[in-house]
């Protein structure tokens, strides 16, 4: 199945389109929104939220929306990432940031309106006939809690008062589980939820997600310093120009290679539990342990 022909395709519906766009007085907002949105990317975690779903006895369609949901998320905080109070990028998926293209003001609107779109769409009356009422407000909830201040955003802030200092490995641990593996474990959690909404499943998805996160946030920190700009399709070596402590300044590349295998190794492990294929979603762990970019 081409998850993110679906996810594409979906996103889409979330927006007016043609004449309709074109009327608004702030189309500018939407074309701001839809750059960022539709800059390519890899679609892991709505890919995520409609695996879980499959694996857990739900449809690709009843997830949609919240991958979709996810998926907006996670674009406004990297609009919000690239601005120059946070780490000032002008390079975002090999094109200019948003900031670049159309001004901070409405950059910073255009990610609030991902925010507020994502739980519109999450809980909206066509995704609570989908999955019903109760399944859609536990996803919200989760969603929200994950990518706000205990979550996402915290980890963001952690991130922030680190700079040019020396922090110890474990504070460096505790701000990826917040920044990069709490929305990576979300999207697990609400396909599971959506799937089954099984107790059992929604763990198995949120221990399965946390180790991903880590994996994923290592080999971002190891493709910092071994890559290239063009390759990753954003600037390199900003980690050390902003003097942060990453994995890699502090416990060495090899060592980090070794984390970056435990940690997918926990990840595929914890889907033991579950009785459907669980195939894709290893390979998925697998071939993120291995990536370039």
């Amino acid at each position: 199945m081409n998850y993110l022909e679906l996810i594409e395709n979906k996103l889409k519906t979330y927006f007016p389109q043609g004449k309709e766009k074109d009327s608004l007085i702030e189309k500018v907002l939407i074309d701001s929104m839809e750059y960022s949105l539709e800059a390519g990317g890899k679609r892991i975690r709505p890919t995520l939220t409609l695996m879980f779903s499959e694996v857990c006895g739900g449809t690709v369609e009843q997830a949609l929306p919240f991958a979709c949901g996810i998926e907006m998320i996670h674009t406004y905080s990297l609009i919000h990432d690239d601005l120059p109070c946070m780490d000032d990028d002008d390079l975002r998926r090999g094109k200019p940031s948003n900031h670049k293209v159309y001004g901070e003001d409405i950059a910073l609107l255009a990610g609030d309106a991902l925010l507020t779109n994502a739980f519109a769409t999450v809980l909206s009356e066509e995704t609570v006939s989908l999955v019903g009422g109760e399944k859609s407000a536990k996803c919200g909830r989760i969603l929200a809690t994950l990518s706000g201040m205990t979550g996402m955003v915290g980890g963001q802030v952690i991130d922030l008062q680190s700079e040019g200092k020396k922090v110890p490995i474990d504070t460096i641990r505790q701000m990826h589980l917040k920044k990069t593996s709490a929305l990576i474990k979300c999207a697990c959690m609400m396909g599971a939820i959506v799937g089954s909404n099984n107790e059992e499943h929604i763990k198995i998805a949120e221990t399965y997600g946390e180790n991903l996160g880590l994996a994923f946030q290592i080999m971002d920190d190891i493709l910092d310093v071994v890559s290239d700009e063009k390759s990753l399709g954003k600037p390199i070596g900003s980690d050390a120009e902003n003097e942060k402590s990453t994995f890699v300044t502090l416990l060495g590349l090899d060592k980090c290679y070794e984390l970056v295998n435990e940690y997918t190794e926990k990840a595929i492990k914890s889907l033991d539990g579950i009785n459907g294929d669980t195939s894709q979603l290893k390979a998925l762990a697998v071939k993120m342990s291995e990536r370039k970019n």
